[in-house]
């Protein structure tokens, strides 16, 4: 991961198509098994980009710009008072590039404040590292930072 003039950016490899890849941003039941607890995803430009990912915090945004199996592009934030970064307040973009048998899955985020950096990006390197696990054919187990039903973390 790299932190360079306000942008996260990360690249990890994963092995699996990128066909196989894509609908692990925008199907919800894909979602489900690295990223979130509960997901609304209307995978089309203007549609609804919502991922509650543990019982207390959500995200949401819009889908900007979705190119099966190559590229989605989301606007991102936290609801809530005070978030340091409101919903729809940064963009995320994922770009899928065939790399022999597997795929490099690069992600951008931008419009993220020095205050927000840190955190989003070890959000995103957890978060990928649950992805290349699951879209590898592997179970990357629950996920620590998910929330139990008593609302506590995991």
């Amino acid at each position: 991961m790299t932190i360079v003039d306000g942008v996260i950016e990360q690249e990890i490899r994963v092995q699996a198509a990128p066909a196989e890849v894509f609908p692990y941003f925008t199907d919800p039941a894909k979602m489900r098994r690295w990223q979130g607890v509960d997901h609304t995803l209307e995978a089309r430009p203007g549609g609804v980009y919502r991922v509650d990912m543990n019982g207390t915090m959500v995200a949401s945004g819009t889908f900007i710009e979705i190119d099966p199996p190559r590229r989605v592009v989301f606007s991102f934030g936290w609801e809530g008072e005070g978030q340091p970064v409101p919903p729809g307040s940064s963009t995320v973009e994922v770009t899928l590039t065939p790399d022999g048998d597997g795929t490099v899955v690069r992600l951008v985020h931008r419009g993220l404040g020095d205050e927000a950096l840190s955190s989003h990006g070890e959000g995103w390197e957890h978060y990928l590292g649950r992805l290349s696990a699951v879209a590898g054919g592997s179970d990357p187990g629950p996920d620590p930072w998910a929330a139990r039903p008593d609302g506590s973390a995991a």
